[in-house]
């Protein structure tokens, strides 16, 4: 089967699975009291017709992004296109919904069977995954409209040191563990909720999140895509993906001359530079550092997951149910004076309060588990990355990373094999 084939045949099984998903919609409850329903922060919900539009919005984008990286190779159609998207999926759609968001239902539904997740949800999600598997991340380059705004802004890129870049990059992998455990056990979608421009795409937000959302816009005119590189939670996972891809970008059309033009046209750090041979002494002393690093491995491992284990507690905190039983504990004990509003609510459902403690206690126990899990796994990526950094990687040409290369275009024009092949490629153009 071909690669066009396979493709649609994916896309063809996605849709049809994904149609056969319910959304749970539900009338506003009818209160006794004079509670007022708080006003939604996000965008109300759309019509099927709509949520199929910006499905085939999505699919053209990625489709056309993954086209102009890899056949046409042109740097002004992939900005174009990202922009374009910044302005469908930022300003119009709000940023909602979208690819990175998504975490939180899918991670939510694959632990809770009582969650409808919208089939909208469920493209969003794998639709990126899907391109770059087969075309790299096409996705980053020019579809994602939290990776357009990052990339339009930047006018004075700094260099991030490259030892500095992969822990860096575990912050991501930190974020995306942290918000699966917030989602799983359903006490927040920690990725929306903080989004690092939302503010600017809703034009509303409370103070604290348009001081974060400026933070990010500084930062990024002078780092390349502060937010991708080392945050993102959905960029890591296609970071992952992208390692595998059918086809990938490349730096020029043709053979590398190792001109060297290209080395500092990507703000990005994603072109990999031709390798050195080693001096013998060096052979012997990166053997012994590898021994060291593969035995510090299990003690990343169990001192990251006592970590994790001892901030359980704090983190189940984020839970309603968990923080309304300490203050009906707190209330119990006589340690407040006057009751706050989530008490006075609490008594009105009727719910006792050991039915309260009983959940709130699975909660916890939910969150040791989870936490220690957690803990667990980022020991395990700062050991894995630790080793990796200590293995000597042969290379002989300039090439674009397959899993930090986000299809931007930025290396192609300073290549003079792809410049020659413009040329070449005009000179071919009937009635030139």
């Amino acid at each position: 089967m071909s690669g066009l084939r396979r493709l649609l045949f994916v896309l063809l099984w996605m849709t049809v699975s994904a149609s056969a998903v319910s959304v749970q919609r539900f009338p506003p409850p009818e209160f006794e009291n004079e509670y007022i329903i708080p006003t939604p922060v996000t965008p109300p919900p759309r019509s099927m017709t709509m949520e199929i539009v910006d499905t085939a919005v999505l699919a053209a984008a990625l489709a056309l992004g993954s086209w102009l990286a890899l056949k046409k190779r042109s740097r002004k159609g992939i900005v174009l296109l990202s922009a374009a998207c910044l302005a469908y999926f930022g300003f119009w759609r709000k940023g909602c919904i979208c690819p990175i968001g998504a975490i939180g239902n899918v991670s939510l539904a694959l632990f809770d069977a009582d969650y409808a997740i919208p089939w909208t949800v469920t493209a969003f999600f794998f639709l990126p995954m899907i391109f770059t598997l087969f075309f790299g991340r096409s996705f980053c380059g020019s579809a994602c409209p939290l990776g357009a705004v990052q990339d339009l802004v930047l006018l004075r890129p700094v260099r991030i040191p490259e030892w500095m870049e992969a822990p860096l990059r575990l912050l991501a992998w930190l974020y995306l563990s942290l918000a699966v455990l917030f989602a799983a056990t359903a006490s927040a979608f920690v990725i929306c909720r903080y989004d690092p421009f939302v503010a600017f795409f809703r034009f509303s937000a409370n103070p604290a999140l348009w001081v974060m959302s400026f933070a990010m816009l500084v930062i990024s005119i002078l780092v390349g895509r502060p937010y991708c590189r080392f945050l993102c939670p959905y960029g890591v996972i296609l970071r992952q993906i992208g390692r595998f891809s059918k086809f990938r970008v490349t730096i020029t059309p043709d053979e590398c001359i190792r001109c060297r033009l290209c080395e500092n046209s990507c703000p990005f750090g994603a072109i990999d530079r031709p390798t050195v041979e080693w001096p013998r002494t060096e052979y012997a002393r990166g053997r012994r550092r590898l021994l060291l690093f593969f035995g510090l491995l299990p003690v990343l491992i169990a001192g990251a997951a006592a970590l994790g284990y001892a901030a359980g507690p704090k983190l189940a905190m984020t839970h309603p149910d968990v923080r309304l039983a300490k203050l009906v504990a707190l209330e119990q004990s006589q340690a407040m004076k006057e009751p706050p509003d989530e008490i006075k609510a609490f008594r009105t459902t009727g719910q006792t309060a050991e039915a309260l403690y009983r959940e709130a206690d699975r909660k916890q126990r939910q969150f040791a588990v989870g936490s220690t899990l957690v803990g667990g796994w980022m020991g395990l990526l700062a050991g894995v990355t630790l080793i990796q950094n200590s293995i000597f990687w042969r290379r002989s040409d300039y090439e674009a990373r397959r899993s930090g290369c986000v299809a931007c275009g930025r290396c192609f024009n300073a290549c003079p094999p792809h410049r020659q092949w413009l040329k070449n490629k005009q000179d071919k153009t009937p009635g030139k």
